[in-house]
């Protein structure tokens, strides 16, 4: 009976670290996938910032072709897409909700070249170069971005970035600590067994041996049930957020999901070690304490 106990004790402290294991896995997995979609997110916001640039009347439909062509093919621009007077009016119109056009008589608004950036170039300096450039052109009247929403999407970015990244170092070493501690409990209860062996003769290499691989073991299991928690989750999160799915990077998240089962079978194993060295360095009356 006494032996039945101990076994289910044992099998349920076995439960009990992957279980533990397996829930700060998925607070760490959590966090890899807010790392990945913050840095996609700010991406996609700089990307559909972009600027307009504003044809003279003048603009013949060769010189149209040319500058389009001209920024469709640089490194900067994702998408230019070709505005005319017309269909700006029109879009105008559906804004204002009455027809301008018949009220003034005439149409005032210009042709023009919308342009999408690509996120590497959507800063003030580069946009500042391209605006210079595209100005020495006699057809180009303006060149029109909104300075101060650049200015602050970019410092925002930096700035959650930091704290991301803060906040990053500091759950590791939360979820590093939290795991040695409840390895090093599972342990605890065979800490006289660990003693025994090594009063008789076992190597220290021996002894560690079952217990890093019961480790990694267990850290294989819990990574592995943290990767159906994450997926839960997000499956979950795009019900209620189509646009989170668009974001999503099929690779990455495989790395996410391989990059947990191998924290957590480094994590498990190696605390596993730690735990039973510090055993085995203790003397036999500081077992009972």
């Amino acid at each position: 009976m006494s032996n039945t106990t101990t076994s289910q004790k044992l099998k349920t402290s076995s439960v009990t670290v992957v279980i533990s294991l397996a829930l700060v896995l998925f607070m760490l997995g959590l966090l890899g996938l807010v790392v990945i979609n913050a840095k996609k997110l700010s991406n996609h916001i700089k990307e559909n910032i972009g600027f307009q640039v504003i044809l003279k009347d003048t603009t013949t439909n060769a010189e149209l072709d040319v500058l389009k062509q001209e920024i469709s093919t640089s490194s900067f621009a994702k998408e230019v897409n070709y505005i005319s007077k017309d269909l700006a009016a029109k879009k105008l119109q559906e804004d204002l909700g009455e027809d301008f056009i018949s009220f003034l008589g005439y149409n005032p608004l210009l042709s023009s070249l919308d342009v999408k950036l690509n996120s590497d170039y959507a800063n003030i300096d580069s946009l500042a170069g391209f605006e210079k450039q595209l100005l020495q052109k006699h057809f180009v009247k303006e060149v029109i971005y909104h300075k101060d929403m650049i200015k602050q999407v970019n410092d925002n970015a930096k700035v959650i970035s930091l704290y991301i990244l803060i906040f990053s170092g500091l759950l590791l070493i939360v979820a590093i600590a939290l795991i040695n501690n409840t390895i090093r409990l599972s342990i605890y209860a065979k800490r006289f067994l660990i003693r025994t062996m090594y009063l008789v003769g076992a190597t220290q290499g021996f002894i560690r041996m079952p217990f890093i691989f019961k480790g990694i073991r267990q850290g294989v299991v819990a990574g592995i049930l943290a990767g159906f928690l994450l997926a839960g989750f997000l499956i979950l999160s795009t019900k209620y957020i189509p646009d989170l799915l668009q974001l999503q990077d099929p690779n990455l998240l495989a790395l996410l999901f391989g990059g947990i089962v191998l924290l957590g079978m480094l994590i498990s194993g190696l605390s596993a070690a730690l735990s039973v060295s510090r055993y085995l360095r203790l003397k036999t009356d500081d077992l009972y304490l």
